[in-house]
């Protein structure tokens, strides 16, 4: 049990490494194909499409063969997505990266929706936050692991070019691009490596008795897949909570991608002083995930969420007009504002669902769709101004977050529950 246990806190790790080794390639793409910033944002396209398109199908999985052939599936598809990085490298076109990428997503996808319940189901009832909370804390240390791998073995290597490219022969381009490929591949290469060992661990393990489920007073079996759609449409709280989700997820991912081409313009930086900024970024979400699980223990979950939902939009704003070391203040601390806010809208949205529980956390899981489309726009928002302006977008994004808090502190019998991380 302990070494299933920790194998699965090794799967939450390894899917924030492969979620934020992929954050700065937005930004390593476009040098490398010389494209626009809408184009580069394809990346978190094929990404967090992949995560909105998989999310039922795992659901699926895990009640037709359990929560262990679910997590081997996820793994098994992820590692395949990261080896083919190899062969893209090869091929040497934009769209072979989005495709490996699609399927590295899409494995990470079906192991997210398992790993979740299977943490869950790993023991009582009475424990179950505990464990979900322990294993969930080791995400942003991955998440902190990918963005490093990136900024020390990706961007610099893509800036190393002492000669005008323009001046280059068609065969000396493709040789500098080859090069540059080769460097995005070998991290890929290693979490490929890393998702087939945590595989082979687990296929080894044999699975324990599984303690499920938490039932709600109403009964799961009497709840049909239309009375279920009837009481997720009817619950104001849930329907509001899957836009604010999509809008939360669209605006961290805003943020932490294009943080480097603000750097660039605000403080004329690299690509590697971009990625180090992003770094401090996460850290920063790391530590303030801490802090908010003590804070929300003494004040209302969604007054704090309110309260950081109108600071974002403020950052967002000054990032907006000061396009300076100021403004890279701004972007950093918004990390604080987002450590919060997943979790919070999670567990509110889901109140008193019941029977209906599982369904609408699939829903939420789909929000983060949110997170491939709002990238896309303020990429195009970037090739039409400047990077500082776009900053316009994730406001906007910021401001629907804290009209769902106030919704919720007015609603009748608001929630109170405190964050859950996810």
């Amino acid at each position: 049990m302990m070494v299933l246990f920790a194998v699965l806190v090794g799967c939450f790790t390894a899917w924030g490494i492969a979620a934020d080794l992929t954050t700065p390639m937005v930004a390593g793409f476009k040098r490398i194909f010389e494209m626009s910033t809408f184009q580069a944002s394809l990346v978190q396209l094929a990404y967090f499409g992949a995560y909105f398109l998989l999310a039922l199908p795992a659901a699926f999985i895990n009640q037709r063969f359990g929560y262990k052939v679910g997590l081997l599936t996820g793994l098994g598809l992820a590692a395949i997505g990261a080896f083919a990085f190899y062969p893209a490298s090869k091929i040497m076109t934009y769209e072979a990266f989005l495709v490996a990428l699609f399927a590295m997503a899409a494995g990470c996808s079906i192991l997210e929706t398992s790993a979740n319940p299977y943490v869950i189901a790993l023991g009582p009832e009475s424990t179950a936050t505990r464990r979900l909370n322990f294993a969930q804390a080791f995400n942003p240390l991955g998440t902190n692991i990918g963005v490093l791998l990136a900024s020390t073995l990706i961007l610099p290597k893509l800036e190393d070019n002492p000669v005008d490219l323009t001046s280059l022969s068609p065969g000396e381009l493709h040789t500098i691009r080859a090069g540059q490929l080769g460097a995005v591949m070998g991290p890929y290469l290693g979490l490929a490596f890393l998702l087939l060992v945590i595989w082979l661990v687990i296929a080894l393990q044999k699975s324990p008795p599984i303690r499920e489920e938490f039932h709600s007073e109403a009964s799961d079996g009497d709840a049909t897949g239309e009375s279920i759609a009837k009481v997720l449409w009817s619950r104001k709280r849930y329907r509001y909570g899957v836009i604010a989700q999509f809008f939360n997820v669209a605006a961290q991912v805003c943020c932490w991608t294009y943080i480097i081409q603000y750097v660039q313009q605000a403080l004329d930086g690299s690509l590697k002083l971009g990625g180090y900024l992003l770094q401090v970024s996460l850290i920063v979400f790391l530590f303030s995930r801490f802090f908010m699980t003590w804070l929300i223990g003494r004040v209302r979950a969604t007054k704090v969420l309110a309260a950081l939902g109108i600071l974002a939009v403020g950052l967002c704003l000054i990032a907006v007009v000061s396009p300076n070391v100021v403004g890279v203040a701004a972007i950093v601390a918004i990390s604080f504002c987002l450590s919060l806010m997943f979790p919070t809208i999670y567990g509110v949205a889901l109140q008193g669902l019941g029977p209906a529980t599982k369904f609408g956390a699939a829903g939420l899981v789909m929000a983060i769709v949110g997170g491939a489309i709002m990238p896309l726009v303020q990429g195009l928002v970037i090739d039409k101004t400047t990077p500082a302006v776009s900053f316009i977008v994730p406001a906007a994004c910021f401001a629907v977050v804290a009209a769902y808090a106030i919704y919720d502190l007015r609603a009748p019998g608001g929630s109170a529950v405190l964050a859950t991380e996810a």
